[in-house]
């Protein structure tokens, strides 16, 4: 087992806090549904925007549409939170055995999966395609870049050379 202060042990803890935030971020969709499904509606209709006609076409004002693009949102939040759990088990497991390389490899496809959400999804799709950095009422941008830098990070430092342990190498 490697000992506490060591970056695979970092990179442990950094993974379980991705995969706290995850959690609570899909638990908190689910049992407060109508908040965010209201923001998800208003991005995507584009109501709050400049309204400019070039790009107004791009608008989407029905409420089924609007209403599928959340629950799938919600539903990638809970994938990406199952596959984080599923990694911090592993290293917690890698840890003890010395062999890193599954919690390295399902540690990066959760936070691929939250960097394509929040990256893609709402800095892409909502910021550009739909302006939603135009709005300032349901703008957000702020916090998908938030946690695009927190993924971003993560992925960094378990991919760093360190945290590959000694023992894993020669597995």
């Amino acid at each position: 087992m490697l000992a506490l202060g060591t970056l695979p042990v970092a990179a442990t803890a950094l993974t379980a806090t991705i995969a706290a935030y995850m959690t609570l971020v899909a638990f908190g969709n689910l049992t407060d549904f109508d908040t965010n499904r209201e923001f998800v509606r208003h991005v995507l209709a584009m109501d709050t925007t400049f309204k400019d006609e070039d790009v107004m076409w791009r608008a989407i004002e029905s409420r089924a549409v609007a209403d599928a693009a959340y629950i799938a949102v919600i539903a990638w939040e809970t994938a990406a939170a199952a596959v984080l759990l599923i990694a911090v088990r592993l290293w917690a497991g890698g840890l003890r055995r010395g062999d890193l390389r599954r919690a390295r490899r399902t540690t990066t496809l959760g936070l691929t999966m939250v960097l394509l959400l929040f990256g893609f999804g709402f800095v892409v799709i909502g910021g550009e395609w739909f302006q939603m950095w135009q709005s300032s009422d349901w703008n957000g941008l702020e916090p998908a870049g938030r946690n695009v830098m927190m993924a971003a990070f993560v992925l960094v430092v378990i991919h760093l050379p360190a945290a590959r342990g000694s023992r894993e190498e020669t597995r």
